[in-house]
């Protein structure tokens, strides 16, 4: 790889700082995009700061677009709760349509910079059952990008890149600390407080904490209580 330019979606935890390092290590010259999408969890916008800098990005940006507005996600709606214990089917974690929002994003400013890749974390086994995670997703998406952009039309479509879609947590934490990312960096939980601490509770806890010990490696989280 000779430096080109990609693309990274950040969010401030675990999936997208490790997807970063191994962007960074294929030698991609990384610009980073967060999303402010009116998320209850807001202080991983600035474990994604955290993150972006200790991870090499050479710009980040942090792009505004109002899904709390819409609603119908407990991660965007303070009247709904966050699930405190396993769900079956799609969880009310799930918000409308935000993958497909954020990688519309990441395309249009790689069409910008002249970037023909974008890197998103997305997780097939460790997904919550969110259907925006599946590969049959990612598919049709490079297809979009291959007939709804300039590039793509003139014959150099952007690539969508995603390195963990079937790793486990585990897995996914073991190449990270490989390649030197501070888990205690990130924050991935849903209803984290306004200093980052985790509530050990949701899904996006269970699945980390498990990741952690399954990986047999210390849990560097920082969680509201023991």
């Amino acid at each position: 790889m000779d430096g080109s330019a990609a693309v990274v979606l950040l969010s401030g935890g675990l999936d997208s700082a490790t997807v970063l390092a191994i962007a960074r290590e294929q030698g991609f010259d990384c610009h980073a995009l967060s999303v402010d999408y009116g998320q209850r969890h807001a202080a991983e916008l600035e474990a994604a700061r955290r993150v972006a800098r200790a991870g090499g990005a050479r710009e980040h940006r942090v792009m505004g677009v109002d899904l709390a507005g819409i609603g119908g996600s407990a991660l965007t709606d303070s009247r709904l709760a966050v699930p405190e214990t396993p769900t079956t089917g799609i969880p009310i974690t799930y918000v409308p349509a935000r993958n497909t929002i954020m990688l519309s994003l990441a395309l249009a400013w790689a069409e910008v910079l002249g970037a023909r890749d974008v890197f998103i974390g997305v997780n097939v086994l460790d997904s919550s059952g969110y259907p925006d995670c599946r590969p049959e997703f990612i598919a049709a998406f490079g297809a979009l990008a291959a007939l709804a952009t300039r590039a793509g039309v003139e014959g150099s479509p952007c690539r969508v890149h995603t390195p963990l879609i079937t790793l486990s947590k585990a897995e996914i934490i073991r190449e990270g600390t490989r390649l030197g990312v501070d888990y205690s960096q990130t924050v991935s939980c849903y209803q984290a407080d306004a200093q980052g601490r985790a509530c050990g509770r949701c899904d996006a806890c269970r699945l980390r904490r498990a990741g952690f010990a399954a990986a047999g490696l210390p849990d560097p989280t920082r969680y509201q209580r023991p």
